[in-house]
This record gives C-alpha cells, sequence and structure tokens, in this order.
C-alpha cells in the first residue's frame, strides 16, 4: 500500500504534499503520526522556555509555530495551502482571512467584547476555518488556542476532552459542527473538559 493510499484524517494529503515528506523511508500513517508526533513534542519543548510571546497574534509567529510543529516530518510545514481542500476558504485567500482574524481577535481583547476563553475558542475555530496549511490545522489551532491562554490572558490551557469518557474525537467534531452553525458552546463546554 503506497503512502497516497492512507487517509490522513480530515484533510486529504494530496500527492504533491506527500512528496513533501522529509523521510523517505516512511511507509504507514502511523509512522507518519509517530513522527508528527516527536516534532509536536520538539515544538512543545521549546515553547517551555518562552516566557512571553509577543508577536503570538501574528502571521510571522503562526506560520513558524506550524513549521516548528511539522517541519522535520514535511518540507511545506510553515508555507500556506496551494490548492483548495473540503474544508477552509480558497487557497488565495488565506492571506486576507488570517489578515481579518488577527484584527478581529486584537479588538475581542482590547474591548473585552467575549470573556478569554470564548475570545481563544473563537480564535481556534476560526483557524481551523481558514484551513491555513496542508496538514495539521487542527493540531496547531489548539495549541495557538492554549497559548492565547497563556500568554494573553495568563490562564491555564485547555484540557480538550481530557475528562470525557466517550468518543473523544467524535465529540470534538460535534463540537466544530455546532459551532460552524454558530453555536460556539459545545465547543468551549470540550475545551474545558
Amino acid at each position: 500500500m503506497g503512502l497516497d493510499e492512507f487517509d490522513f484524517g480530515q484533510t486529504p494529503v494530496d500527492p504533491e504534499q506527500i512528496s513533501g515528506l522529509r523521510i523517505p523511508m516512511v511507509s504507514s500513517l502511523a509512522q507518519i503520526n509517530s513522527l508528527e508526533q516527536a516534532n509536536i513534542n520538539e515544538a512543545l519543548r521549546w515553547l517551555l522556555t518562552k516566557r512571553s510571546i509577543s508577536n503570538l497574534l501574528t502571521e510571522t509567529f503562526i506560520r513558524r509555530l506550524h513549521k516548528r510543529m511539522f517541519g522535520h516530518v514535511w518540507k511545506w510545514a510553515g508555507d500556506y495551502r496551494k490548492t483548495d481542500t473540503n474544508i477552509g476558504v480558497k487557497w488565495y485567500l488565506i492571506p486576507v482571512e488570517l489578515n481579518a482574524l488577527l484584527s478581529d481577535v486584537n479588538y475581542w481583547i482590547l474591548n473585552s467584547t467575549y470573556p478569554p476563553v470564548e475570545i481563544a475558542i473563537r480564535f481556534k475555530f476560526r483557524l481551523v476555518s481558514i484551513h491555513f496549511f496542508p496538514n495539521g490545522n487542527g493540531r496547531h489551532a489548539r495549541l495557538m488556542a492554549d497559548l492565547l491562554m497563556q500568554y494573553q490572558f495568563n490562564l491555564p490551557r485547555f484540557s480538550w476532552g481530557q475528562s470525557l469518557k466517550e468518543d473523544v474525537r467524535d465529540e470534538y467534531l460535534k463540537a466544530i459542527v455546532l459551532a460552524s452553525k454558530g453555536n460556539i458552546k459545545p465547543l468551549i463546554e470540550f475545551a474545558i473538559s
């Protein structure tokens, strides 16, 4: 079975993206998942060295974090996708949508439009909705929300459903669907559960 036959999760990886794999000996989705998790763990260790992140709400940091999370596995890590996917805005609208999102989040923070938890979850949801990168968007967006909680609001990171007994992924996807219909509350409840 070739890599092009594997289901890479919510966003299918096209053959051009697969050609961006940095490790040529990988032959299974399990190996890719393992390598990605090791890379994410390395990014988390890097973040532990940060007392503050002054440029958290910038395009530069958003892209840098994705590259830190996936750059040892994928050559395209940190680069915006250049094709349309089943999720997200048209690829050529990514910079415009990001600029709008960052403006909105800064406005919400300056004007206390929502409580901090809701700001972070709305930020995470919009990041996923834009779907900047070929893959890794959900993991990247959850970490960005955690960093916003920690560095902007000086609050604990989210638990992301760790207390749930049922299928956590199903609950997360249900909350995302409800958020896409305008009901952000289930996604907030999932994040703090």
